[in-house]
């Protein structure tokens, strides 16, 4: 059974919107964060947001203003709201649960499958 399922992902035209949705398994859901991760051919995957268990957001420079990261504690889903898309917002986009396991800060993640995002210019 997959922990972290995506959908949303399309063909967008630049300056649109969309809205992606990670459906997540109840344990990965409870980690301490989750995030949105991208991908463009022939680069490192990158972090695009996140949030904790508590709230707190963070967002790639390149996105700031741009992407809203939410999440529906009884959904167990994580949704990422982007606008004024870029050409270069391109790629397959990840759902990432972290999770601390010990005091020394060991960390288990989870992936999805990922969703490719396509914004033509």
């Amino acid at each position: 059974q997959e922990e972290l399922v995506e959908s949303g992902g399309g063909l967008v035209q630049s300056g649109g919107s969309l809205r992606l949705s990670c459906a997540a398994s109840r344990r990965a859901f409870r980690g301490d964060r989750m995030g949105w991760y991208r991908q463009a051919p022939g680069k490192e995957r990158e972090l695009v947001a996140s949030i904790s268990n508590d709230g707190v957001r963070n967002y790639a420079d390149s996105v700031k203003g741009r992407a809203t990261i939410s999440r529906d504690n009884a959904k167990n889903t994580v949704y990422l709201q982007m606008s004024a898309l870029k050409p270069e917002d391109s790629g397959v986009y990840y759902c990432n649960a972290r999770t601390v396991v010990n005091v020394e800060g060991a960390i288990v993640e989870v992936w999805g499958q990922g969703t490719l995002v396509t914004v033509s210019s």
